[in-house]
Parts: C-alpha cells; sequence; structure tokens
C-alpha cells in the first residue's frame, strides 16, 4: 500500500503479511493509495482467475476429446503444471499490493535441460500445492473478487453520477436522468449517499484483498520455519561441498609439492651416502639423515591419504575401502556389489564412515577380524561394517560416530551402530542415491 511492505519477507507470518492488514486501521488510510492499490489488485485476480477458468475449462474439453486417440495424455500432464505460472502471477500481485516479497518454494533442477525441470516439478509439492490454487481461484475466488471490486467501485460511482446531471441538461435518458428530472431532492439525496459509501467501502475491500493476500502467502509460499530449516540444510550442505573442495586442494599440494620435495631430497641423501667414507662420522649422520627423510615422507603419503585418497578419485569406492582395509592392523576382508561410479559426496561419506570405523574398532574393540560389505539396491547405498570384537561401542561416549553420523546425514544418509557388550558391533550406513550414467556425463 502506501507505504509498502518490507521486501523479502519470508512467508505468511512475515512483515509483509502483517502490513496487509495495518493500513485499514491506520491514520490516513483513506488519503493513501492503499485503497486503489487493493482495488487494483481485486480486479486484477477476478479478470486473471476469469480467463484461467475458461482456459481450463477449454484444455479439459480439448483434453476430453483428444483422449479418444491416446494424444490427450500430454495434455492433461501439461495441465498439471497450470499451477505454476498461475502461482508467480499472484505471488508478484500480492507484492503489487503490499510491496513484500513472496518467496518462491521450487528448487533449482539440479542440472539444466527441461527435462531435469520437469522431473523436479513434478516431484515437488509445491507443484500440486499451486495447482490446487490455480483450481481454487478459476472456480471459487474469482467471482467473489470482482463482485466485491465491482460493487466497492460501481455502486458509489452510479449514485455520484446523479449529482452531475443535477446540474447539466443533457440527452441521455435513463435511471438517474428520469430521477433527476422528477425527484432532484431524492437524486442529490442519493448523489451523496455515493459520496459517503465510496471511503466506507474502502475498508472491507482493503480487508478482502488482505484476506486473499494472505491465502496466496498461506498456500504458495513456504511456511518461514520451513523456509529456515531448508536454508540450514541447503548451507550446511554448502559448506561440506566447500570443505570437501579445500581438502582436495590441499591434498594436491601436498602431494604435488611437499611430497615431490621430500622424495628429492631422499634421493639426495642417499646419493650423499654413497659418496661419503662409509665408517666415518658423516656416513653416520647422513644415514640418520636419510631414515628421518623417508619416515617423514611415510607420514605426509599417510596424511595426504587421509584428507582425500588419490584411490577413490580415480578408481572408485570399492578399491578406496579396500586400500583401507590393506592399511588396517586388523584383518578385513571387503565385499562390495556396486552398479558403478556413484556421485562424488556419497563416495566421499562411504569412504570415510569406512576408514573411521575400521580406526575405532583398531583402537577399541580388540577385534582379530573385520568385514566391510557394500552393495546398491532399491536407489540406497548400504555399507556394513562387522568385527568380532568386544561391543560397547557407544557414540555418546565420543568415539567419533557422532561426527560420522553429521556427515553422512548430510548427504541423506543414516547412521547405525549395534554393538552389545560381548559384540559383535555392526556399522551401517545408508545412503540414497543414483549411480552415475556415464553415457549421460
Amino acid at each position: 500500500m502506501s507505504g509498502g511492505g518490507t521486501a523479502g519477507t519470508a512467508g505468511a507470518d512475515g512483515p509483509g503479511a502483517r502490513s496487509l492488514w495495518a493500513p485499514p486501521a491506520r491514520a490516513g488510510f483513506l488519503r493513501s493509495d492503499a485503497p486503489w492499490r487493493a482495488a487494483g489488485y481485486l480486479l486484477a485476480t477476478g479478470l486473471s482467475g476469469l480467463l484461467l477458468c475458461f482456459g481450463l475449462l477449454l484444455s479439459g474439453l480439448v483434453a476430453g476429446v483428444l483422449a479418444v486417440v491416446l494424444v490427450g495424455l500430454p495434455l492433461a500432464a501439461a495441465l498439471a503444471l497450470a499451477g505454476v505460472p498461475v502461482a508467480a502471477w499472484e505471488r508478484r500481485l500480492v507484492r503489487f499490493l503490499d510491496g513484500g516479497r513472496v518467496p518462491d518454494p521450487h528448487l533449482v533442477p539440479p542440472n539444466p535441460g527441461l527435462a531435469a525441470w520437469l522431473r523436479l516439478r513434478y516431484r515437488e509439492q509445491a507443484t500440486w500445492r499451486e495447482l490446487g490454487f490455480a483450481l481454487l481461484a478459476a472456480f471459487v475466488l474469482w467471482p467473489i473478487d470482482l463482485a466485491v471490486a465491482g460493487c466497492a467501485l460501481a455502486v458509489p460511482g452510479y449514485l455520484i453520477a446523479a449529482l452531475p446531471l443535477l446540474l447539466r441538461d443533457g440527452e441521455q435518458v435513463n435511471v438517474l436522468k428520469v430521477l433527476v428530472v422528477h425527484s432532484p431532492p431524492l437524486a442529490a439525496l442519493l448523489g451523496l449517499v455515493g459520496l459517503l459509501l465510496l471511503p466506507l467501502l474502502a475498508y472491507p475491500l482493503a480487508l478482502l484483498a488482505a484476506a486473499r493476500a494472505a491465502l496466496v502467502r498461506l498456500v504458495l509460499a513456504p511456511g518461514g520455519q520451513e523456509q529456515r530449516i531448508g536454508e540450514l540444510v541447503r548451507s550446511r550442505a554448502r559448506l561440506v561441498d566447500a570443505f570437501e573442495a579445500e581438502r582436495r586442494r590441499i591434498e594436491r599440494d601436498l602431494h604435488d609439492g611437499a611430497q615431490q620435495r621430500l622424495v628429492a631430497l631422499t634421493m639426495a641423501l642417499g646419493l650423499a651416502r654413497l659418496d661419503a667414507p662409509v665408517h666415518g662420522p658423516l656416513a653416520a649422520r647422513l644415514a640418520e639423515a636419510h631414515r628421518e627423510a623417508g619416515e617423514v615422507l611415510s607420514e605426509l603419503r599417510e596424511l595426504i591419504n587421509g584428507i582425500h585418497p588419490q584411490v577413490l578419485t580415480g578408481h572408485g569406492l570399492p578399491e578406496a575401502c579396500e586400500d583401507a582395509a590393506d592399511r588396517s592392523p586388523v584383518p578385513v576382508a571387503t565385499r562390495f556389489e556396486l552398479p558403478g561410479r556413484l556421485p562424488a559426496p556419497v563416495e566421499s561419506a562411504g569412504y570415510f564412515a569406512v576408514t573411521e570405523a575400521l580406526a575405532n574398532l583398531a583402537k577399541h574393540s580388540g577385534a582379530s577380524s573385520a568385514t566391510v560389505e557394500g552393495q546398491y539396491a532399491d536407489g540406497r547405498l548400504t555399507i556394513e561394517v562387522t568385527d568380532d570384537g568386544s561391543g560397547g561401542a557407544d557414540p555418546a561416549r565420543g568415539t567419533g560416530l557422532t561426527g560420522l553420523a553429521d556427515r553422512v546425514a548430510v548427504v541423506h544418509g543414516t547412521l547405525s551402530v549395534s554393538s552389545p557388550p560381548g559384540g559383535p558391533t555392526l556399522v551401517r550406513v545408508d545412503i540414497p542415491c543414483a549411480p552415475i550414467d556415464r553415457g549421460a556425463a
């Protein structure tokens, strides 16, 4: 309205929604442009709802006729998305009314192209809410909008038209003309009634516009709490992605920089040992330096492998888990049945789940053997790490499983632990995902 709402409102309870109800009770309401905005809003929604009604009826008739020859199914599928542009138009009209933005509840498709957009839209609840609102606007709301706007504007305007007729002599013949000719006092009274009705009807007009805009915010925009939770989940995922990218950058820098220099230093010390006297003090010092350089190189390689192993990037989850099992002090057997490569975040979460579980069993379980089994079925990756140790693993005791559960949750997975006293211990990871289509890539 005249002051406008706060841009960037989050939902039906945001500042923009509250500002809809404030102007009718505010001093100076009639002197502002709020009544005219409300009238324009209701006229726009009423006329667009009328057009939508005719469009849906015509499309439904065409779809019914074409369904006989099995052509109506694509049209029916397209009609299911009719609520998307209608909802976008309704959100824009609400912004015209109060200046507050109504957030779009739709997500951005993960891949470009029409097919990805359609798959996402058909799966979203917001699409079906918008379709329901489009049907409501087409068959219920528009007559109310036009009736209220028409009564609030046309009735006072028709009565006020009696006043100019009293002041001039015209050839127009209508009810008001006859009334002016035969009963000028009554015509003047009706004109004054029209002048009084015009500001009085502005209040119910603005209230109806506010109620309709509140309905739009309630149905076509996500709730404030839901949106905040969704944003928290998305921000956590973005932070994890950024962290993974930084891990890989550090791994590349160490692998291509510090590790290569240590290798060159180790080789140089080895060559220097060959040139030094065999039993002299210099040979002993060079041998000690050569041994220390070799140990530092081994530790650096372990560090690089812990940050992000090259085998995981190059060969995939089964080979990376097998490499981790080979480096475990406890004998570990690995078995994987996967349809191919999985998304990088899923492989990373699965790999670090396995390495954390193997590190825990090596430190705390006293196990003599362990198994790592992974399989893919029904759109889910399942990894189970089992050992024959003493059991008693409790995530609440800070064994690293709590942080691992958080890491798995970022990719919408779950972590469960079964570890009764006396063993065995089972760590199970379930992650929903889809294999990478190498042909599409």
